[in-house]
């Protein structure tokens, strides 16, 4: 019989014996549960990975192997010709002409793409409400969305010199018209605009997901402490969208130094002289397609692209080296 010493605790209940335990369920060891999940991951990505090898990898691949030789579409013979390519390639002064092109399109797409998306990011922050806020972000997307070719051909008709409507707006506020794609030096600027105005809408969306991640308690208590707008987004917002910053920076030089389409479809398009006037717009990527699909020139292509593939990724690595020392993560 059991006395009150001996028994248990109101609200417990004695444990149960061994014989009256439920039998322990079999758990797979740790190695091959490990294992499995492996195994499950591995062919989640196998689709992925199979589209990428087949159109990315092998490509690339292969440009690095017949940018070593004299290679051509119709011919079955391939001559092994070392370093060839890359001498006759930085002999030519219209490559160096091109790459300078490239690099100064690129100096003025970034510091613009990100101010003006930054700003225009701001904007529709502060000043647009909550109820309309889904149809201005859609409305400043919607350039993105576009297709290249087709606007570029609009932006044509809008820089023509005699009744293009960017002319008629210069002379409407007292200013002088200008050749625009008809002049090199003002070939280049007009490619930029539509370059600003097709892509700047994937920036914004960019920034707006930045900014949603900014503190706004943060952006009060300054309010409150008698900061301006000016010193609030220097010392507050502007930290914190620094990594933010830092992706849109990456971004915009390898779409700059990429830029093809629209600066082929402005300057010539297939009826020739893209890339006009005079070279004014070749840069390195229309080079690239102009030396393998009008010349036939695979071989020295190849290698064009090679280079342009190391420049890329040299910017980029000593983006990620300034970003170390200016990029904050919180």
């Amino acid at each position: 019989m059991t006395t009150l010493e001996q028994a248990p605790p109101i609200g417990r209940s004695l444990p149960p014996s061994r014989a009256q335990r439920p039998l322990d369920v079999a758990r797979p060891a740790p190695a091959l549960r490990r294992a499995k999940d492996h195994l499950v991951a591995y062919g989640l990505l196998f689709p992925a990975m199979a589209v990428f090898t087949v159109f990315f990898f092998v490509p690339a691949a292969y440009l690095v192997y017949i940018s070593f030789f004299h290679w051509g579409v119709l011919s079955s013979a391939t001559q092994f010709v070392g370093l060839e390519n890359f001498r006759h390639l930085f002999a030519q002064p219209l490559f160096w002409r091109s790459l300078a092109t490239s690099g100064y399109y690129t100096l003025v797409m970034i510091p613009a793409t990100v101010l003006l998306s930054l700003g225009v990011a701001l904007v529709l922050r502060e000043a647009v409400t909550a109820r309309r806020g889904g149809i201005w972000r859609a409305a400043v997307f919607l350039p993105h969305v576009t297709p290249v070719v087709a606007t570029s051909i609009i932006w044509v008709w809008i820089f023509n010199p005699q009744f293009g409507l960017a002319n008629f707006v210069l002379k409407s506020v007292g200013l002088p018209a200008l050749g625009w794609l008809s002049t090199t030096q003002w070939a280049l600027p007009a490619v930029m605009i539509d370059s600003l105005w097709h892509s700047l809408g994937l920036y914004v969306i960019i920034f707006l997901a930045g900014l949603a991640n900014v503190p706004r308690e943060l952006v009060e208590v300054a309010r409150l402490d008698g900061a301006k707008r000016g010193r609030i987004f220097r010392r507050i917002i502007w930290p914190l969208l620094s990594p933010t910053t830092f992706f849109v920076v990456i971004l915009a030089t390898v779409n700059s130094w990429q830029a093809f389409s629209q600066i082929y479809t402005m300057t010539g398009g297939p009826h020739g002289g893209a890339g006009g006037p005079a070279f004014s717009t070749t840069t390195d990527a229309l080079l690239v397609y102009q030396t393998a699909f009008t010349f036939d020139h695979f071989s020295l292509a190849s290698a064009m692209a090679l280079v342009l593939f190391s420049i890329i990724l040299l910017l980029t690595l000593v983006q990620k080296v300034i970003s170390n020392k200016v990029v904050f993560y919180r």
